[in-house]
C-alpha cells in the first residue's frame, strides 16, 4: 500500500479495544448494580424515578428501577436484561441477580488486571455456577411446601416492599388463597390471577375476588347496581339503530311522518332489549355503544348494561362466567350466556367499579389491592405480583431453601470447599465467584444496621458450627439465626435462576475486547 493508511470502518466510528474496552464495559455493569444495591432486603430503600414528564415512581423493584432508568450503555443493558428475565421467569429476585451481577464483572477486574485471561475467567465462573446449583438442591428443605410454607414464602418475599411489615401476614394469606384457588392438577394457571388496584383505603382493606373486576360504570342512573344470579351477555357491537350502507335522505313534510320515524326507532330498539330480555340475560357488557334510549328501555326492565368494554375485559368475563361472545344482539341464544353468583357495581371516590363474582366458570380470581394513595398502589401492585409468582414458582418446582441470606453463605462455602481440588488459574475465578456471592449476605447486612464485614464472619461462624444461618431483621436492626425457625424462605427457583442469568451477563461482558460504535 506504499505506506498508505487503508480505512475499514466510517470516519464517524468509534472504537474502543483491549484492557479500556474491558474496563469501560464492566464499570457500566458495575454502576447499574450499585444502583440497585441498597433496596436489597427487607430493610432496602426505595427509588424515587422522575421522568421528563414529571411522572414519578416510587420503588425498591429491582426490574422497575432499571426499566424506568432508560438505560443506553450497551454492557450496562446486559444487567437490565438479567432483571428482566429474572421477573419474567420466576417473577422476585431482581435485585439480588443484578448485584450478583454486578459483584462477578467486580471480582473478574480484579482478576484482568493479575493477568487472569477472560477465558480462564469464564470458565471459572461457569464451573462455579455449577457448584452453586448444585449447593442450592443440597439446601432445599426435604418437607413438603404445605400452605404454612407458601404462607412464609410469600410473606418473605413481600416483607418491606411498601406493603408494611404489619400488612405482610395479611396479603400473603391473600396470596396464598388466590394461587391455590387456580391450582389444578396441571399445575398453577397463573394466568388465571389478576391484580387490580384502586386508591381510598389502606392495604389491609386488600381483598380476594373470586371472579373478575372492571372498571365499569352502569350505562343508565335507573339500572339496578346489584344482581343477584347473574345471567350475563356479552356483546361485541353497539346495541343501537343500525346504519345505512348507502347515503340517502328522507324529506319529511308534516309531523306526523315525524312521529312515524320516532316510532320506528324506537320500535327497532325496543325489539332488540325485547331479545336480551327473551333470552333470560340480566346483565350485558357491550364493546360499543348502547344508545340512550335502549339503555332507557333496559333500565326499564331491570336488566344493568355496560357500554365501552375493553376487549381484554369483555374476554375475561366470558371466560369467568363461561359465556360466549356474540357478533350482535340478533346472534344472542340462551347458550352464549355466561353465569354468575352476583354482579355488583361499588363507587370509590368517584369511580364505579363492577364486580363479577363467582362465575360458572369461575377458574378466574382477582385480587383488589386497596392504598391510600396512587404511589402505595402502584407499589402494592408490583409486590403482590412478586408474590404471586414466587408462590406460584414454590408450589409448581415444589422447593424451598432458607432466605435471608443463609443459602448465599451455604453456596459461597461449598464452591470454596470444591474450589481446592480445581488446578491452575482457574481456581482463582473458582474462588472469586465465591467472594462475589457473598456480596448478598453483607448488602443484606448493611441495608439491616449491622457492620457487614462483622455480619460475614459471624454468619460463616454461625453455618460452619450449626449448618444454618442468616440475617433476620429484627426491631430497627438485625440478628444472625436460623431462617426456617423465624419462617424466612425462597423459592429455590428463585435462587437457581439468579445464579445462571447473572453468570452469563457477567461472562458474556468478560469476553468483549473490541467494542465498535458506528454511525
Amino acid at each position: 500500500m506504499g505506506g498508505q493508511p487503508m480505512f475499514i470502518l466510517n470516519e464517524d466510528s468509534q472504537r474502543t479495544e483491549g484492557k479500556d474496552a474491558q474496563t469501560s464495559n464492566i464499570a457500566a455493569g458495575k454502576a447499574i448494580s450499585e444502583a440497585v444495591r441498597t433496596t436489597l432486603g427487607p430493610r432496602g430503600m426505595d427509588k424515587m424515578l422522575v421522568s421528563d414528564s414529571g411522572d414519578v415512581v416510587i420503588t425498591n423493584d429491582g426490574a422497575t428501577i432499571l426499566n424506568e432508568m432508560e438505560i443506553e450503555h450497551p454492557a450496562a443493558q446486559m444487567i437490565v436484561e438479567v432483571a428482566q428475565t429474572q421477573e419474567d421467569e420466576v417473577g422476585d429476585g431482581t435485585t439480588t441477580a443484578s448485584v450478583l451481577a454486578g459483584e462477578l464483572l467486580k471480582q473478574a477486574e480484579d482478576l484482568l488486571d493479575d493477568d487472569v485471561h477472560p477465558t480462564t475467567i469464564v470458565e471459572g465462573y461457569h464451573e462455579a455456577a455449577q457448584l452453586a446449583q448444585a449447593s442450592i438442591d443440597a439446601e432445599t428443605l426435604d418437607a413438603d411446601v404445605d400452605e404454612e410454607t407458601l404462607l412464609s414464602v410469600a410473606e418473605s418475599s413481600m416483607t418491606g416492599k411498601g406493603t408494611g411489615d404489619v400488612n405482610a401476614a395479611g396479603l400473603a394469606e391473600t396470596v396464598v388463597e388466590a394461587v391455590q384457588h387456580v391450582d389444578t392438577d396441571a399445575g398453577v394457571v397463573r394466568d388465571n390471577i389478576t391484580v387490580r388496584t384502586q386508591t381510598g383505603a389502606s392495604s389491609s382493606a386488600t381483598e380476594l375476588v373470586e371472579g373478575v373486576i372492571v372498571d365499569e360504570e352502569p350505562g343508565h342512573e335507573n339500572m339496578p347496581r346489584s344482581v343477584d344470579d347473574a345471567a350475563i351477555a356479552v356483546l361485541d357491537n353497539d346495541i343501537d339503530l343500525k346504519e345505512s350502507s348507502i347515503d340517502a335522505e328522507y324529506n319529511i313534510t308534516e309531523v306526523d311522518q315525524l312521529d312515524q320515524a320516532i316510532e320506528a326507532e324506537e320500535t327497532e330498539l325496543r325489539g332488540y332489549v325485547d331479545k336480551i330480555e327473551d333470552v333470560g340475560a340480566k346483565v350485558v357488557f357491550a364493546t360499543g355503544d348502547i344508545a340512550d334510549r335502549a339503555k332507557a328501555f333496559l333500565a326499564k326492565r331491570g336488566i344493568l348494561a355496560f357500554e365501552s368494554v375493553g376487549d381484554d375485559d369483555a374476554k375475561a368475563i366470558a371466560s369467568a362466567t363461561g359465556g360466549s361472545r356474540a357478533g350482535s344482539v340478533d346472534d344472542i341464544e340462551a347458550d352464549d350466556l355466561g353465569a354468575a353468583d352476583a354482579v355488583r357495581v361499588e363507587k370509590f371516590d368517584d369511580d364505579d367499579v363492577a364486580f363479577i363474582e363467582g362465575g360458572a366458570a369461575a377458574d378466574a380470581v382477582t385480587v383488589f389491592a386497596r392504598g391510600g394513595t396512587e404511589h402505595v398502589t402502584d407499589e402494592l401492585e408490583r409486590a403482590l405480583n412478586d408474590a404471586l409468582d414466587v408462590v406460584t414458582a414454590a408450589a409448581d418446582e415444589g422447593g424451598v431453601v432458607p432466605g435471608a441470606g443463609a443459602a448465599e453463605i451455604a453456596i459461597a462455602a461449598h464452591i470454596r470447599d470444591e474450589a481446592a481440588s480445581i488446578e491452575g488459574r482457574k481456581q482463582l475465578a473458582v474462588e472469586a465467584f465465591a467472594d462475589a456471592v457473598d456480596v448478598l449476605p453483607r448488602t443484606l447486612a448493611a441495608n439491616t444496621g449491622m457492620d457487614p464485614i462483622d455480619a460475614l464472619v459471624d454468619l460463616r461462624s454461625e453455618f460452619d458450627s450449626e449448618g444454618r444461618a442468616g440475617i433476620i431483621s429484627e426491631g430497627q436492626t438485625g440478628i444472625i439465626g436460623d431462617p426456617v425457625e423465624y419462617g424466612v424462605l425462597d423459592p429455590a427457583a428463585v435462587k437457581e435462576e439468579a445464579v445462571e442469568s447473572a453468570t452469563e451477563a457477567a461472562t458474556m461482558i468478560v469476553r468483549i475486547d473490541d467494542v465498535i460504535a458506528a454511525e
